[in-house]
Order: C-alpha cells, then sequence, then structure tokens
C-alpha cells in the first residue's frame, strides 16, 4: 500500500499563496494518477486536482480552476499544489491522494487512498 506524507500548510492571507507538497512511497509513483482532496469542518471530504502519469493533463474541481496547479515529480515521488489568488472557503485540511487502482482516473473519493493527517491550510479573510 502506497504511504504518502504532506507538508506545507499553514496560514495564508486571502489572494495569497501557498504550496503544498506531498510524498509518496511504496509502490511506482510514476504507474499513477495523482490527486488532491479537502476537507473542510462540518464537510464531506472533496475533490480539488489530478493529474495523469505524465504530468502533461491535469484536471481541477470548478472553483480552484485558474487559481490552482497540480504539479509532480516523478523523479522525487512528489506531488505539488499551488495555490493562488486563495480564497476564505479554500480553507480545509488538504490531503495528498492516490488512487488504488492504476487504472483509476475519476475523482470518487471512495477509489483512493490518503495521507493521514492531512496538511492545515487556513485563509483568513
Amino acid at each position: 500500500q502506497v504511504q504518502l506524507v504532506e507538508s506545507g500548510g499553514g496560514l495564508v492571507q486571502a489572494g495569497g499563496s501557498l504550496r503544498i507538497s506531498c510524498v509518496a512511497s511504496g509502490r511506482t509513483f510514476s504507474s499513477y494518477f495523482m490527486g488532491w482532496f479537502r476537507q473542510a469542518p462540518g464537510k464531506e471530504r472533496e475533490f480539488v486536482a489530478t493529474i495523469t502519469r505524465s504530468g502533461d493533463t491535469t484536471y481541477y474541481t470548478d472553483s480552484v480552476k485558474g487559481r490552482f496547479t497540480i504539479s509532480r515529480d516523478n523523479a522525487k515521488n512528489t506531488v505539488y499544489l499551488q495555490m493562488n489568488s486563495m480564497k476564505p472557503e479554500d480553507t480545509a485540511v488538504y490531503y495528498c491522494a492516490a488512487p488504488q487502482s492504476a487504472y483509476y482516473t475519476g475523482s470518487d473519493p471512495g477509489r483512493y487512498y490518503f495521507g493521514g493527517q492531512g496538511t492545515q491550510v487556513t485563509v483568513s479573510s
């Protein structure tokens, strides 16, 4: 099973930027899509972004399109989420996500493994 460790969360003012990272281990990183989900207090975990194996195509939920960028470095087994023009509604625990199957490319959280702790991102207004 894959192990995922996130880092880089913190407190940022509205309009600011933050980059979070995730290092994966335990299987061949480049063989799988990778993604980010988030969970705000009292809400369900939601899809944020995903990236193809080579990193050439990315997908985003509508609320972050144009503001967030997912990327990956297969040599470092690392996936990133660059967050710009942040809003208070971006406040959540962000989880790195690895699909359970190498063939799964969707956004159903039930089909992913997640980092245990996640990383807290707080955007102040």
